[in-house]
Formats: C-alpha cells, structure tokens, sequence
C-alpha cells in the first residue's frame, strides 16, 4: 500500500507555443524593436530582452525599469503557461525554444530584485529558475548549454 503520492509520477513538462515575436525580432532593427513589443505585449520575450537591456547598465533607473519589464513578462508569461496546462510546477524545459523568454523573464526579474535588496524575491526567482529548467539557470547565470551525450 502506497503511504505517499509519486509526485514524479505526476510530472508535468510544459512547452510553450511559438512566439510570433520572436521572428519579427529577428527580422527588424534596434530601431523598430519597441514597434515589435507594441504588437506583441504579451511575448515574455519581448519583456525579457527590455529588461535584460535595462540590466545592462547598473543605475537605479534602469534596475528600476528592468524589474518592471522583468515582472511584465513574468506575468505574461505565468498567463500562457497557465493555459498550456501548467499547474504551478512542473519542467519548463529551456531546450523547447518558445520557453526561453519566460524563463529568462524570472532570471532578469531575480537580477533587479537582487540590485533593489529584495532579497527574497531574488532567492525565490533563482529557485523558480532551477526547479523550472537547471539547464536555463545554468546557461543564464554563464556556464555554457550543456551538449548531448
């Protein structure tokens, strides 16, 4: 008699579907990338890659206006997980490319957190990251993406 649910039993891999931005980013300009976001609002890639941008320079408006992108595109992304069938747990694998803009919307939005001394909201991010993809925390924190055997 089991005493205990197999909670590996239950799984869950969730891989999003294809971002429309993500071509038209690829396509245009920096000078047209706002033009990309006002089409897409919803694209946690589009979110992520402005506060990524936000986070390249360490002042306080731009950690500001990064952890306001970064929990953008969090949000955005947590709505289209929720209705590809995630559950609140579960693998968010980085290898299935549609995934990355959410999964680097967590890691930016751990970033500003860290830099604004939210120090919880930083260690909840980072774990969110590890539990959601190993290989994303990996390759976001710069150790290079792992190659198959």
């Amino acid at each position: 008699m089991e005493t205990h649910p197999n909670l590996m039993a239950a799984a869950v891999v969730v891989e999003l579907p294809q971002d429309p931005a993500l071509a038209e980013i690829t396509r245009s300009d920096r000078d047209h990338f706002l033009e990309v976001v006002k089409r897409h609002p919803a694209s946690s890639l589009c979110w992520a890659l402005l506060a990524e941008t936000c986070l390249r320079t360490e002042d306080l408006g731009s950690t500001v206006a990064a952890y306001a992108y970064a929990r953008t595109g969090y949000h955005r992304g947590l709505d289209l997980l929720r209705r590809s069938g995630w559950k609140g747990s579960g693998q968010i694998p980085w290898e299935h490319e549609p995934n990355r803009g959410f999964l680097r919307a967590v890691h930016a939005l751990g970033m500003a957190a860290g830099r604004l001394g939210e120090s919880e909201e930083e260690a909840r991010c980072a774990q969110f990251l590890r539990d959601s993809s190993e290989t994303a925390h990996q390759v976001l924190n710069g150790s290079p993406e792992p190659t198959e055997g």
